[in-house]
């Protein structure tokens, strides 16, 4: 149970910040955002504020921004399409009704000639009494359809007529947030738990290795490889690696005293299919909690694990990896159960890698993702005009069908990597 609890918080704080992103740079941009969703299928809970509807959605398995005109949501009333409308005290239209049955006694009825609810905001008609009457549509006006509300959205609220940075920005803003999101937890974990100083002191020692037949024991404080000072754990790292199984001299302080160690490297293939060095010692630096210092941690951090994601998808376009290695929503739940077990810090860690992990996939060129839908903006900016609607929009449509095919196989590869 904890670690559905633990699953729903992470990937819901990771989902909520990326629309976040989306909505507050929309609302900037003054675009209508019609209903900001965390989670896909039948509402569980509803909240309508202003103009927005917030829900929370019963498949926890990602959310969305819907903006006015990014999904084809404008109202149409075709000529001869009967309405009842309502006015207000100076006889412009603030309700619209579009259901042929309306019980109010305070509606008008009339048979549109004409009308436009985006840019010139007016309806044109024959009224009851087959009289031509013509109304301005208030920029609030509500139109009712089967029991449904929507405001309508002028033409200048629209995601369309905003000029190309903004609405650029708007899609960027999302996994712009995922890093930012990041870079805050990796924050707090320094200031609440403490930043490893990454000083080169040995904490364990594995029996069998290199540096036990050598002599090293835990506590030994690396002072130089083959007379190179070192000052970090990731500079005698970087140095045992790219030594291979070539002997190396390590100098040492123990107990006040400096002592001298030949050791030869155990060479082992890494994730990237490089041989390196490897001598057979552990890692477990002293914490320090400082303000500063947490802050430079997060933005390292953040940096790092973005340098690193970037290198797994290069090895997974050249081949280095296949999508059989890749995880869905099973694997990243059975991680976390894993990550659990190592108390709070670690799943704020594991919560940071996956945040920059969702950043990266939106930004990725790809249909129906943000990524690809900044690629039309780039085309957009050097034709010097968007590119049909309905040509990107079936564009979109397909990727998000081969999207779902991608998350069903790699859930299918996770179910039976788990489970059988």
């Amino acid at each position: 149970m904890e670690t559905v609890i633990a699953f729903i918080i992470i990937f819901g704080s990771l989902v909520f910040f990326h629309e976040l992103g989306h909505f507050l740079f929309a609302k900037k941009a003054g675009i209508m955002v019609r209903e900001f969703a965390i989670g896909f299928g039948p509402k569980i809970l509803a909240l309508r504020k202003n103009e927005t509807l917030y829900t929370i959605r019963l498949l926890p398995l990602g959310g969305y921004v819907r903006m006015a005109g990014d999904d084809f949501d404008t109202v149409e009333l075709q000529p001869g399409y009967r309405v009842g409308v309502i006015l207000n005290n100076e006889d412009v239209v603030e309700k619209i009704y579009l259901n042929r049955e309306v019980s109010n006694p305070n509606v008008l009825f009339i048979e549109t000639e004409k009308a436009d609810l985006s840019k010139a905001l007016f309806i044109e008609g024959y009224d009851e009494d087959g009289n031509l009457v013509k109304y301005n549509v208030s920029r609030n006006a509500i139109v009712y359809e089967k029991g449904q509300e929507t405001i309508i959205a002028p033409y200048d609220r629209q995601f369309d007529s905003k000029p190309l940075g903004s609405r650029a920005m708007a899609i960027f803003a999302g996994p712009l947030f995922n890093f930012i999101l990041a870079f805050f937890i990796f924050l707090a974990i320094g200031l609440l738990h403490g930043i490893p100083t990454n000083e080169p002191i040995i904490s364990e020692v594995i029996s069998d290795s290199p540096a036990y037949s050598a002599g090293m024991e835990p506590g030994d404080f690396i002072k130089e490889v083959d007379g190179v000072p070192v000052k970090t754990w990731t500079e005698f790292t970087d140095i045992v690696k790219s030594s291979g199984s070539e002997k190396i001299q390590l100098k040492v302080e123990r107990g006040g005293d400096l002592v001298t160690f030949a050791v030869t490297p155990n060479t082992v293939v890494n994730e990237a299919g490089e041989k390196v060095g490897q001598i057979g010692v552990m890692y477990d630096p002293p914490l320090e909690k400082n303000p500063m210092k947490a802050f430079a941690f997060g933005a390292e951090q953040t940096y790092t694990w973005t340098k690193r994601i970037f290198e797994l998808l290069g090895m997974l376009v050249t081949g280095k990896f296949t999508i059989e290695a890749l995880s869905g929503p099973v694997g990243i739940y059975k991680a976390t159960e894993e990550v659990a077990q190592f108390g709070v810090f670690s799943l704020m860690n594991w919560a940071a890698v996956l945040s920059i992990n969702l950043g990266i996939m939106n930004l990725l060129p790809l249909p129906a993702l943000d990524g690809g839908r900044l690629l039309f903006f780039l085309f957009e900016g050097l034709r010097g005009k968007p590119v049909d609607k309905q040509k990107e929009g079936m564009v979109h449509f397909v990727g998000i069908m081969l999207l779902m095919v991608l998350m069903l196989v790699v859930t299918w590869n996770d179910i039976q990597r788990f489970f059988f």
